[in-house]
């Protein structure tokens, strides 16, 4: 709860940011997400599991699984996005926090908040233009997808990508998933990589680390 956060602690962080000036990390190796918008069912159990390996109450959601239909008969189409935090090359919830509880991990690229930092001022919230940070009134914080940072450093992988049914989530060092020389479910052999679907926020405001094999209707570029 925010009155057990120690504030010490707080006006420490913001001090030593408000002295720093932001550098951004640029990592040993950017990890990201893939999903393939074609052959997913939208089961949402991504979802379920993401909510249940973070205890989050009804409201937030770290992952999302969105419905996209459209086109007028016969010439229908529907197919599904699925999206959390995208782990930005630059982030622009980073700077954004003035306490210095986002952060971007070295080894692997990956943002992630120290909840006992946050005072719940949603600047971050405001600034992403994915809507990855979710505010949680019942902690009065805002947290997010960390990726599964414990399961990454235990060697395994995210709970919603073991938790989908048709492999077509997964996460790897993005610049290998883009090229394909990293071997993933979510992406056949002859299946092209998106880095932006329709309706998508401007992928050079922040870099995201996500590729898409996208449906024919909603890939951009």
């Amino acid at each position: 709860m925010a009155n057990q956060i120690d504030k010490a602690k707080i006006k420490e962080a913001a001090a030593k940011k408000k002295r720093e000036t932001y550098t951004p990390v640029v990592p040993d190796v950017q990890f990201g997400f893939v999903h393939n918008n074609v052959d997913c069912i939208g089961c949402r159990a991504c979802e379920i599991a993401c909510k249940d390996k973070n205890g989050l109450p009804p409201g937030p959601r770290f992952r999302r699984v969105m419905y996209v239909e459209g086109g007028t008969f016969p010439e229908v189409y529907a197919y599904k996005v699925n999206m959390s935090c995208n782990h930005c090359a630059e982030p622009a919830c980073l700077p954004a926090c003035p306490t210095g509880a986002i952060f971007k991990r070295k080894k692997d690229g990956i943002v992630d908040i120290d909840s006992t930092l946050c005072i719940g001022c949603r600047r971050c919230e405001a600034t992403c233009p994915f809507g990855a940070p979710q505010f949680i009134p019942e902690q009065n914080i805002v947290s997010k997808c960390n990726m599964c940072v414990d399961e990454i450093d235990a060697g395994r992988k995210p709970y919603c990508v073991m938790a989908c049914m048709m492999r077509v989530l997964d996460i790897g060092p993005i610049d290998k998933i883009i090229d394909g020389t990293y071997e993933t479910k979510a992406r056949g052999p002859n299946d092209k990589i998106s880095l932006q679907v329709r309706d998508m926020s401007d992928i050079e405001l922040t870099k995201p680390s996500i590729a898409f094999v996208a449906h024919s209707k909603g890939a951009v570029k």
